[in-house]
């Protein structure tokens, strides 16, 4: 499962942000995860609780706050706008799970809703990462 390896990256990132950065402690991190990474979101948040003890500098689950970023797909052909909730609904288990492990593939699985290109931008909703990190000195 690969919500572990986020968790890792994730309390990895912040303790060398931290370290660069010289905070003696963390007061907020939030994290955004792109709603076309399908992170299991519980998951995610007991493998940060299971890593969090691992991290050189006190942090805890009250100070992480996870925010699902809402996904955005932009035909390229007939410039039509739609999110991939709309489409998810209508994929087999298995191609659900193959955009989990690789977003990229959508393209493969997913169709412009009004003119059924495959010819995509992914706007928006894609990734995890940290988007600000506070603390004090």
């Amino acid at each position: 499962m690969h919500e572990w390896a986020l968790a890792e990256s994730i309390v990895f990132t912040v303790n060398e942000e931290a370290d660069k950065e010289r905070l003696k402690d963390i007061t907020m991190v939030k994290v955004k995860v792109g709603e076309l990474q399908q992170i299991d979101l519980d998951i995610f948040k007991f493998a940060l609780e299971n890593v969090l003890p691992l991290s050189s500098i006190p942090l805890d689950m009250n100070r992480i706050d996870i925010e699902i970023d809402e996904s955005t797909l932009k035909c390229k052909v007939c410039r039509n706008e739609w999110n991939f909730r709309e489409a998810a609904g209508k994929l087999p288990e298995e191609e659900s799970e193959a955009i989990h492990f690789i977003p990229e593939v959508a393209h493969i699985y997913i169709r412009c809703p009004r003119c059924g290109s495959p010819d995509f931008e992914i706007a928006k909703g894609r990734g995890v990462w940290i988007d600000y990190i506070k603390g004090e000195r």
